[in-house]
């Protein structure tokens, strides 16, 4: 049997299955809300074209309405100043978009201190503790902020300090900025701690991930489901011609 035949073969047998790692997106769908003068992203919406009516008698069909940034979606270098002249979304080769899951799960932290944030000493203990992260790795951050994702207060967690939600600090990610890893994963709004923005420098998750030629993957969920490692996550997010981003479906395939 050829590989493509064992892995089909094993999706049907119920050897290996599918997670959908992704939320559903709606007018509901919490976005991130920036403070004036910056602008912000629409939330999305669906605009009706027709619906089995006189303007297309056979035929539903409608407009969406919504941003690149918007619920489940890839952040590409283009996002960011650290990487504008690097791939927009629709330039990304294929083969960056799926690779092994290496899942850092920090739920219990997070629940604790929700401006908790993962220093070099935590990957380096990864790192010990279970060898070296692989190349094209999607490093995965599980920290149970998705039991939020329909409540857009709660998912905000905002004071008026601004967000409290968890991420990496400007060490960290200089440390994921110099990984193999292909990008980085993770529940919350953005790849950055909600108190990012206070970081020297800012947003440093941003800063170093883009600028490296790395990506981010945002407001997943079921990542309890995913094993520590042995699963292979593919993000599919549409190829916008000169895009910053895109709403992404992105699915897991782990061992049953």
């Amino acid at each position: 049997m050829t590989p493509i035949e064992l892995l089909l073969g094993s999706l049907a047998s119920g050897e290996v299955e599918l997670i959908d790692l992704t939320a559903p997106l709606s007018s509901d769908t919490p976005v991130l809300r920036l403070p004036p003068p910056f602008a912000n992203t629409i939330s999305m919406s669906l605009e009706k074209v027709s619906d089995f009516d006189e303007a297309g008698p056979f035929w539903g069909w409608n407009n969406i309405h919504t941003g690149e940034h918007t619920g489940t979606h890839l952040d590409a270098p283009a996002h960011w100043a650290t990487g504008r002249d690097g791939h927009s979304v629709d330039t990304i080769p294929p083969t960056r978009l799926i690779g092994p899951a290496v899942v850092l799960d920090f739920a219990a932290e997070a629940a604790e201190n929700p401006d908790f944030v993962l220093e070099p000493e935590h990957l380096e203990k990864y790192v010990a503790d279970n060898g070296p992260i692989p190349a094209g790795a999607w490093l995965v951050f599980r920290t149970g902020w998705s039991r939020y994702n329909k409540d857009a207060v709660a998912f905000a967690n905002a004071d008026v300090n601004g967000p409290h939600t968890p991420g990496v600090s400007p060490a960290g990610a200089q440390w994921l900025a110099e990984s193999p890893i292909t990008g980085f994963a993770v529940e919350t709004v953005g790849i950055d701690a909600g108190q990012a923005g206070g970081m020297e420098p800012p947003f440093p998750m941003h800063h170093f991930l883009l600028g490296a030629d790395k990506y981010g993957l945002t407001q997943l969920q079921n990542l309890d489901r995913l094993p520590a490692t042995g699963a292979v996550i593919i993000a599919a997010p549409l190829p916008i011609v000169g895009g910053t981003g895109s709403p992404a479906r992105v699915l897991a395939i782990i061992p049953a």
